[in-house]
This record gives C-alpha cells, structure tokens and sequence, in this order.
C-alpha cells in the first residue's frame, strides 16, 4: 500500500491528464473496483451555484439524526482530505492512503487512464462504503449528465439547486443548454427537487422529469418569510419551521436552507426518520468556509466563493445588505472560461478600490487583464502578479480609509488569502 505522500504523488499526476467529461472511464474503473456505489444510499446534487452549501446543510441533518452520513464535495480549501467527510469529519490521511492505493491499483490497470476527479469519484463511493455509511451526500463536479458523479442509478433524491450561465465552453451557451446538462442526474423514478426559478431552465428539467417518470418538486420560496441576519448568522421561517437558525452568511443562504428544508420534507416521505431537533440543530451546525465568510475585524475582511455572474449577483446583493451604501474594496481573481465581463459589470456599482490577481489554476484569468476590465468600466483597478503584494495594498487601504475589503472570484484563492492575512495581522492562526 501506498503511504499519505504518495497518494497526493498520485492524485497530482492524474490531474495531469485534464478534465474530459464523460462516463467511460469513471464506469470501467467502478466495475474494476465492484461497484461500490452501488452499495451506498446516495442523495446526488447538482447545480450552478449552492451545491456546497446545501450538501454540508443536509449532510449534517442527517447527521443529526443519528445516520452515519459521507459527503463528497470539491474544490477543497486547505487539504484533500476534506473531499471526503463522514458526520463531518475529514478522512484521515492513513484512510486516504489506503482507499487512494485501492483505487488506483484498478486505474492503472485501464488503457484510458481516469482524471484526477474519477479518480476521486470512485475512491468516495470505496471510502463509505468502506465506511458502512447509511447514506451519502454527493456533490457534482461540473454539469450533471457527463460529470463522473453521475453513475449513482438509484438514488435517494436528486437535487438541482438552480440554474445560470457558467461552464458555458462545456455546458453550452443557453440556459436551456445548461439546464439539460443538470438534468442529466435525474433517475428513473427517483423524485428530483429543483431550487432555481428560471422558467425556461424549470421547463427543461420538468420534462426531462416526465420522461423518466420521476416526482418533480419545487421549492415553493413563497414559504420563506421572517429572513433576519444576526451577528452569529440568519434567522428564517419556511413553511412549519420556524425561526430556523443559520450559521452561515450570504444573501443567498435562505434561499439554499429553503431547498435543504424542502428535500428534508421529501426524505421523511420516504419513511426517513429525521426528528425537528436534527433539523434545527443540523442546520445551525452546518458550517461551510469561503461563502461570506467574516475572516477578519478591523477592518471587516470577507471572503466569498462567488465565481460566476449568478455568484456575483448574490455576493452584490450580501454587500448592499451587510454595508448599504458603502463602497468596499475588491480583491479578486478569475478563471478565464467564466463570464468575467459581465462580473466585473455588476461588482463596479459596489467597488471602491479594485486590487486583482491571480488564483493558483492553469485555468486562472491574467490579473492584469482582468484589471483592464475594471478600467474599460470606469473602475479604478490595479493588477499584481502576487496575491500577497495585492492583499497587502488592499488591507493597507482598507485599514487607512476604514473601508471593508471583499476578496471574491474563485475558492482557489482561500487558503493563500487567509495565510498572508494572518502574517498580516501577526498571528499564527487568524483570529476576526
């Protein structure tokens, strides 16, 4: 067996060989292995944005009531392992080791080798099954019908969270397009519940629901009422729940503790025995880094996985909540396959001071392009080719002019904002 080091040798190496959609290779590498998801209760999610939230929301309601419950999810922040959790905890590195040695001793077996996600994709489903998990919370990696999470036939429920543009060089460049695309994890039978409220997007997966003749459920938001933000997170009432407790910010975590409430309502139809205290207390527990987070007091620092136009739209809509009037400071940094034309156009009505870098990705967007497109918007913007020299500047400017400084754009970039805000602030571990 293979020890922690050499697995991520592993992983690194299959992240070599890009990213190729498809169910080809994640199919043969699970029948080489014995299919083990198949073996595993999977509730499979999908979406443009919200997949993390609503995943980490539900998995620890089900947590809270008592089933042991894994849950997939990518992109990572700090270390891999966080990929797999079991009732929230990360697997460990001899766990890792030992199911990455597993899975790829089938891989190398294959002509077409899988990619670093199928790779990761099956060592999930090995892991909980491995793990004797009750059931499993699944995140897809990108789209629906060709990403390699797409191989569960019989899931508990499928999730859709919404809808919008972003993948377009993959999904396509309609809503239709894409929607198709998300519809692509819906099973014969198995009801799917969609979150978004775009009508065009809604008719595409309603038929794709009809002709697999499985319940189609939407979230019915005119429930939502009573939405209050706290200094500790958000109070909200949804149909019976009443003054449901979130952890999490952001303008957009009713609307995904709305969905997660919804499909709670629908597991309970499936004789799933989920108490109102697991639901309370799953849904306050559930903690998720990057998505508005507060990582820093003093001044007000905030970090937001917001990567896409519809992400922006709601990292917009947080800010004017959180700071009305008030301009921020903007640090960002993009992939160059999003829409960043149509981000940079609605974060300019909020920005100050737009301070822009690059995230650690083959696929990261030049800073100093990016910048040219503050300017060409009439927006003052200036590029580093550091992170670290752009963070510095705009907390140096946020800290002289007390103005709140915004770092969005890509999750890839949390880890190295926190570390060099921690040098920053001259601690060892951040602290707001």
């Amino acid at each position: 067996m293979i020890n922690y080091d050499k697995a991520i040798e592993y992983i690194n190496i299959a992240a070599q060989r890009g990213s190729h959609p498809g169910l080809e290779r994640i199919l043969q590498l699970l029948k080489l292995m014995g299919n083990p998801q198949e073996e595993v209760r999977c509730i499979h999610v999908a979406g443009t944005n919200g997949k993390g939230s609503v995943s980490v929301m539900l998995a620890s309601v089900l947590s809270a009531a008592g089933y042991t419950t894994g849950m997939f999810t990518s992109p990572y922040i700090y270390r891999i392992n966080e990929s797999f959790r079991i009732n929230g905890v990360n697997i460990s590195d001899d766990e890792f080791a030992e199911v990455i040695s597993f899975v790829s001793s089938f891989a190398e077996q294959m002509r077409d080798k899988p990619t670093e996600f199928e790779v990761m994709t099956a060592a999930a489903f090995e892991y909980f099954k491995r793990k004797h998990c009750d059931a499993a919370v699944i995140e897809c990696g990108m789209g629906g019908k060709y990403d390699a999470t797409n191989v569960i036939t019989n899931p508990l429920l499928s999730i859709i969270t919404n809808v919008a543009a972003d993948h377009l060089s993959w999904l396509g460049n309609s809503v239709e397009e894409i929607a198709c695309h998300k519809a692509g994890i819906i099973k014969a039978r198995r009801p799917v519940i969609f979150g978004g409220t775009d009508f065009k997007a809604e008719k595409v997966i309603a038929e794709k629901a009809a002709d697999m003749h499985s319940p189609f459920i939407e979230v019915h938001y005119n429930l939502l009422e009573n939405v209050r933000n706290t200094s500790d997170g958000i109070v909200l009432s949804y149909g019976r729940f009443k003054n449901v407790k979130l952890s999490l910010f952001g303008a957009y975590q009713p609307r995904n503790a709305a969905l997660v409430l919804a499909s709670v309502e629908l597991l309970r139809e499936m004789l799933l025995e989920i108490s109102d205290d697991a639901v309370y207390n799953g849904i306050k527990n559930a903690l998720w880094q990057g998505r508005f987070e507060t990582i820093s007091l003093e001044p007000t620092v905030i970090y937001d996985g917001a990567h896409n136009p519809d992400g922006i739209k709601y990292a917009v809509e947080s800010i004017r909540q959180r700071f009305g009037d008030k301009r921020v400071n903007v640090l960002i940094g993009v992939m160059a396959d999003k829409d960043y034309e149509t981000m940079v156009k609605l974060l300019c009505p909020v920005a100050c001071r737009v301070y822009t870098v690059m995230p650690r990705n083959p696929r990261a967007l030049d800073s100093f392009e990016l910048a040219d497109v503050f300017v060409r918007n009439e927006r003052n913007a200036t590029a580093y080719e550091k992170l670290s020299e752009g963070l510095c500047t705009a907390y140096k400017d946020s800290v002289d002019n007390n103005r709140p400084l915004i770092a969005l754009g890509s999750l890839y970039m949390y880890r190295e904002v926190k570390d060099c805000l921690c040098k920053l602030k001259g601690k060892n571990k951040i602290g707001i």
